[in-house]
């Protein structure tokens, strides 16, 4: 079980890194916002990062969520088994945790203690496929608790959990992109899925912006909530954490140490 469960993980990792790689392609054909820094350090370190998380997951959240997630199934709970296990239950279930990924989004912005290890992914002075897997690995360990709670409550099974992560997955890596869509294709999307351009104004320095489109997966979240923005436009946008510390806190060692560096801080 172990076995499969890492093969399957690995597997997605490595359709991950052909994304990404695809993705930098293509954003450096049609690029939607203008480089900062050398892409090349900074895709070797969100590389890097993006693989410890990936450790992360493998040894925390992947294996309870299966186990909840064949609980469900064996013994008929939750949200999709409650509307019967069939179509209509799978696509109530993914649903249910795409919702609830946004919420635990809102809670790492509004949650101090966990805005400290949300906050590595954000101090990245640029935007693109590679900031996708930028995260601090506690902030994923962090999550585990909340996703159980999601498979949970929305009773989804082994395979419905598996769709879902794989939507989850394609949709970071575009919706973190630096690619330049149409406007009027970006435009149409965004009214179901979360696109570059929208995800783009969340990345913003601008409070008011930063506290905007939430969403990770489908973007209907965000009317729902009246948190979805379509302004600025991206070339107004200053990607990043505007602090004092972000600048230091960009590199791998002092990224994973900010969070408790920042709890020291606040003591003192």
């Amino acid at each position: 079980m172990l076995f499969r469960v890492t093969l399957r993980r690995t597997a997605l990792f490595a359709f991950a890194t052909a994304a990404i790689g695809g993705l930098l392609l293509a954003e450096r054909l049609a690029p939607l916002r203008r480089r900062t820094r050398k892409q090349l350090p900074r895709l070797i370190r969100n590389a890097a990062m993006g693989a410890a998380c990936q450790a992360a997951i493998m040894v925390s959240e992947a294996p309870l969520s299966n186990a909840v997630a064949q609980r469900n199934a064996r013994r008929r709970r939750g949200l999709q088994h409650g509307l019967g296990g069939g179509i209509p239950g799978r696509i109530a279930a993914f649903l249910a945790m795409d919702y609830g990924f946004y919420l635990w989004h809102v809670a790492t912005h509004k949650a101090p203690f966990l805005w400290r290890f949300h906050r590595v992914h954000h101090v990245d002075p640029d935007l693109d496929a590679s900031t996708a897997v930028r995260f601090h690995f506690l902030d994923m360990v962090l999550s585990t608790p909340w996703r159980l709670v999601q498979v949970r409550i929305a009773g989804i099974d082994r395979p419905t959990l598996q769709w879902w992560r794989r939507f989850f997955l394609a949709s970071i890596l575009f919706h973190h992109s630096n690619l330049r869509l149409p406007r009027n294709i970006d435009a149409a999307l965004s009214r179901i899925v979360t696109t570059p351009r929208m995800h783009g104004i969340h990345h913003s320095q601008v409070r008011a912006e930063m506290d905007s489109n939430w969403s990770s997966g489908i973007s209907w979240w965000d009317y729902l909530h009246r948190t979805y923005r379509a302004r600025p436009p991206q070339y107004a946008i200053a990607i990043g954490v505007d602090d004092a510390q972000s600048d230091r806190d960009v590199p791998i060692l002092p990224a994973h140490l900010a969070p408790f560096r920042m709890a020291g801080d606040r003591k003192t």
